[in-house]
């Protein structure tokens, strides 16, 4: 097939070896972040934060939770252009959704007159909400609409990339908590260019289940 959107996907790949001589311009950056902030959610909940680390600073404190393992991801930090750290809110509450119906309004989405009416679809979020408390099933799962969006966007510019579930989830969240501010972070982002002779996976053939196998029409 030829299309555009399917020539950049079949030309992502996860890269094993970044070139540290390149950065991503600022132009790019601003539409992925943008874009980002677009992705879809339930209810429209963005139950996320995504923290960018760029400076040296940031990175050499990602670079030290490495310490105790996944240390085959410890090479992207630095190579990088940025890290990005997806972060989920573990305990979405009823004031949380306040914030996006008040948006709402501002945005005219919704007449200040119905505010109240706008929390009716709030019940799908305590239908997701443990006794404790606990929501982070769910918004974990929207956080992860997020990141494939910014894998998809990443793409289309041409911008290559890394999911890295290979974290050390408790020192990350322990080195970046106040940043986090009660967030969770269970997966990061590398972003930048793959080295062009180092890189051994984007030389390799696309390879992905045939489309009958995936794919039902009924």
């Amino acid at each position: 097939m030829t299309h555009p959107i399917i020539e950049d996907l079949a030309s992502r790949h996860t890269v094993k070896k970044y070139d540290a001589t390149r950065k991503i311009p600022q132009t790019d950056l601003d539409v992925l972040y943008e874009a980002m902030r677009l992705s879809a959610s339930s209810i429209n909940s963005q139950p996320w934060k995504f923290i960018v680390l760029e400076s040296d600073a940031a990175k050499q404190r990602l670079n030290n939770t490495f310490a105790n393992m996944h240390e085959y991801n410890k090479k992207h930090v630095f190579d990088s252009s940025q890290v990005i750290l997806f972060a989920h809110n573990p305990k979405y509450t009823r004031e949380d959704y306040a914030k996006v119906v008040d948006k709402g309004i501002e945005d005219k989405r919704t007449l200040a007159e119905k505010r109240e009416a706008a929390f009716a679809v709030y019940s799908f979020a305590e239908l997701n909400t443990s006794e404790s408390g606990d929501t982070s099933t769910w918004t974990k799962a929207q956080t992860y609409l997020a990141l494939g969006n910014t894998l998809h966007i990443l793409a289309r510019l041409q911008i290559d990339s890394t999911p890295m579930e290979g974290i050390d989830i408790e020192l990350v969240n322990k080195e970046f908590s106040d940043e986090l501010d009660g967030y969770q972070c269970d997966v990061a982002l590398a972003i930048g260019y793959h080295h062009p002779e180092d890189d051994f996976n984007a030389k390799l053939p696309k390879s992905r289940l045939a489309l009958n196998d995936v794919l039902v029409r009924i």
